[in-house]
């Protein structure tokens, strides 16, 4: 794993760990892991002098706060997933958004994704709104809070 290193006044510190690397773009290449906190996007960058030619291509990082918040924490109100734990409310067109489950984001919670499966069949009865979450299990089951 490597840092990413943030450069304030008074030197330099790690603000994040990398957690796993991807070329390419991120809508087109695997999801990142689910804990994520956010996305590095990186651009292609080519580079010689050195007597041999070497290149950073296009792709992302998945990164992790080295220190809380952790947003992509399960009810945390952030990350580029949304996972079982999580909050949502509703943002029109029959879509939603992830806010914190402690009701300090900029929404109240509506639902909370309280369990994954592969088809809507298999929620429970209790399940009011179905979140889209890809992968393996690609249903959300969520219930009001």
């Amino acid at each position: 794993a490597v840092d990413a290193v943030a450069d304030d006044r008074a030197g330099s510190a790690s603000a994040a760990r990398v957690i796993a690397r991807y070329d390419g773009d991120v809508g087109s290449g695997p999801v990142c892991p689910a804990t994520t906190d956010f996305v590095l996007h990186i651009s292609a960058q080519g580079t010689s002098g050195t007597g041999r030619d070497s290149a950073v291509p296009k792709g992302y990082a998945c990164m992790r706060n080295l220190e809380p918040p952790h947003p992509g924490d399960p009810g945390g109100g952030g990350g580029p997933r949304t996972i079982v734990g999580d909050c949502v409310y509703g943002s029109g067109s029959g879509q939603v958004r992830e806010t914190a489950c402690d009701g300090s984001g900029a929404k109240k919670p509506q639902y909370k994704v309280v369990k994954a499966v592969l088809k809507r069949a298999s929620c429970p009865a209790s399940t009011a709104l179905y979140v889209q979450l890809g992968g393996s299990q690609p249903v959300g089951c969520a219930r009001p809070v």
